[in-house]
């Protein structure tokens, strides 16, 4: 009788494991490191490595995470105050220039109060420092940022 048991709470266990992944901003090597499942990706590019997901949209990220955008262009020198000062292929930026839709890319990043929420290598982005070093909450549909922006965990400059 005891053999079965042993068995089923053997399967229950690892059940338990294979469900379990790394949390969002988690150090990484491979997307598998941070979930077996497939639903989070190892961005390598990031100091240590970077789980994430690619391609969030607003309030789709997983709990302690917010959806960040990112753009892949420098600065264009189209100054903008909202979405409505740039030609309907553009957005307007938090550092307030036009950027084209096309170049922006989105991923979900770990939220954080301070810079000790962060791990080492990594900065507590703020506005300022989102204006500073890129990226920006991707804001509700239909609405611009809101004024308290989340502050997420980025990578420091390399200084």
């Amino acid at each position: 009788m005891r053999y079965p048991f042993a068995i089923v709470m053997i399967a229950l266990c690892a059940a338990l494991f294979v469900g379990c992944g790394a949390e969002i901003g988690d150090e990484c090597s491979l997307s598998s490191d941070c979930s077996p499942q497939g639903d989070r990706f190892c961005d390598s590019s990031s100091p240590g490595g970077y789980c994430t997901v690619i391609g969030c949209d607003y309030d789709t990220c997983p709990d302690n995470s917010v959806c960040i955008r990112f753009f892949s262009l420098a600065e264009s020198n189209l100054t903008c105050s909202s979405d409505a000062d740039c030609s309907a292929d553009d957005l307007c930026t938090l550092s307030g220039y036009c950027m084209p839709r096309s170049a922006e890319f989105r991923f979900c990043m770990r939220t954080c109060d301070v810079g000790g929420d962060c791990r080492s290598g990594y900065e507590c982005r703020d506005d300022q420092l989102m204006r500073d070093h890129g990226g920006e909450p991707v804001p509700k549909p239909g609405e611009g940022l809101p004024d308290k922006l989340p502050r997420f965990c980025a990578p420091a400059p390399i200084e």
